[in-house]
């Protein structure tokens, strides 16, 4: 969606405005090239677009170098070129990718759905202790990059060594702590972060804010899903990125205030979920169809998919403040089906009861407040042991995008029937 707005807008710049390393924006040009996009704008396969990583983003330096060789071998010679970051970026280190592993081996059968990048314990440890935490500025000073890192290194050690004793030592425990165990890992780390420094180019607030403003169009790419929101999201299933638009937001309304903006919502017409948490749709009956590019991995397990959920989609919105228009993608599956299914309900528990019992936002362009931790956890319990009730149309796309019309309240602006621009349908038309 990323690659295609730029193409119709015409925009020079993309903002990542949250989240980190473990986003997955696939991209296929008319051309045939392909990547899946991590750290840098999912648009970068255009000439001159450049991509801005706000302050809310995590860098992964080791991950940022790799996706710029990768890039590099598509035929993106230029993407460190065309990348700026804030200087207040917070950095993952190996301790906080191991350790927020370990504590994903410790869970068993009780995974959160971890990434296993590191985010949630970086960002985690930067509440504690914002001054012990490494930012971007940090990568150009090796003295108080190292000085940074030591101390992360040995407080986790000893938090972990309290926790989980010798059972740091066993299995798939010990394949993590010898991050802990080794001088080694920290040089190597230094090292990366030494070529990754010397490679992009920072902006302090006044600057990010100058060059916000010298565009003409700017795109601002979110990196997960709604309900996976560190304050609506369905915990402890959550990321601890804010999800919403809300980081894009407040870099608006700094740097300029009274901008035309235009929210655009993106969804499949199926339901999807990588990684543990709730997904009451869920089915195997048309995984064999499904042409993902996402891929099983040792910490979020198989891709699950289900059936569309107007229920989830409408909570997402309402917690989101709503958007102006929604895209939404994958719609050539709809050829492969007899019948496109959606859930009307659950049993017991329909969508005024998710939406009023269970959200603490108010109308777009008001205020939002907060929502309790125990009000996500007993959102969670409930939808884990929620009973579709499933109605179904026909598989046009048409029927389809006029009945999530109906489902959502929202008008389908664009629609997706394939991996490239050139499938997809501007039906606003917008822009």
């Amino acid at each position: 969606m990323t690659d295609y707005l730029a193409r119709e807008t015409q925009s020079g710049l993309v903002v990542r405005y949250n989240g980190g390393a473990q986003a997955g924006h696939h991209v296929v040009t008319p051309d045939g090239r392909q990547h899946t996009f991590s750290q840098f704008g999912a648009a970068t396969f255009l000439p001159n677009v450049k991509t801005y990583l706000s302050s809310e983003v995590i860098i992964h330096p080791g991950a940022l170098l790799q996706e710029g060789k990768a890039l590099a071998g598509q035929g993106v010679s230029d993407a460190f070129d065309r990348l700026t970051v804030s200087d207040r970026c917070l950095v993952v280190t190996p301790f906080h990718q191991a350790a927020n592993r370990i504590h994903e081996i410790a869970r068993g059968a009780e995974r959160h759905g971890s990434c296993g990048v590191g985010i949630g314990e970086t960002y985690e440890d930067h509440l504690m202790d914002k001054t012990a935490s490494i930012f971007s500025r940090d990568l150009k000073n090796n003295a108080v990059l190292f000085e940074k890192a030591r101390s992360i290194r040995e407080r986790k050690k000893n938090y972990l060594k309290e926790w989980y004793g010798e059972n740091l030592l066993r299995g798939e425990f010990g394949r993590e702590w010898q991050f802990f165990t080794s001088e080694e890992v920290l040089e190597t780390w230094a090292q990366v972060c030494g070529k990754l420094a010397a490679l992009i180019t920072l902006l302090d607030e006044d600057e990010a804010c100058r060059f916000l403003r010298a565009q003409e169009t700017v795109l601002f790419e979110g990196a997960q899903g709604v309900l996976l929101d560190a304050e609506f999201g369905f915990h402890p299933h959550t990321t601890w990125s804010d999800c919403t638009t809300a980081n894009a937001e407040r870099l608006l309304s700094r740097c300029a205030p009274g901008a035309e903006v235009v929210q655009i919502g993106i969804t499949r017409c199926y339901a999807v979920r990588h990684g543990q948490g709730p997904l009451p749709t869920e089915t195997a009956d048309f995984r064999h169809q499904i042409r993902e590019h996402n891929q099983a991995n040792a910490w979020q397990g198989e891709v699950r998919y289900g059936w569309f959920d107007p229920l989830l989609i409408n909570y997402a919105l309402q917690v989101s403040g709503g958007v102006d228009a929604l895209a939404v993608t994958h719609l050539d599956w709809l050829a492969d089906l007899k019948q496109w299914t959606y859930c009307r309900a659950y049993e017991g528990m329909d969508e005024q009861t998710v939406l009023r019992d269970h959200t603490k936002q108010s109308l777009k362009g008001d205020q939002p407040l907060h929502s309790s931790l125990e009000t996500r956890e007993n959102l969670t319990r409930a939808l884990m042991k929620a009973r579709p009730i499933y109605e179904s149309c026909r598989p046009e796309s048409n029927a389809v995008l006029e009945k999530i019309e109906t489902l959502t309240k929202h008008k389908v602006a664009f629609a997706s029937f394939g991996p490239t621009a050139l499938t997809l349908q501007n039906r606003g038309p917008y822009f």
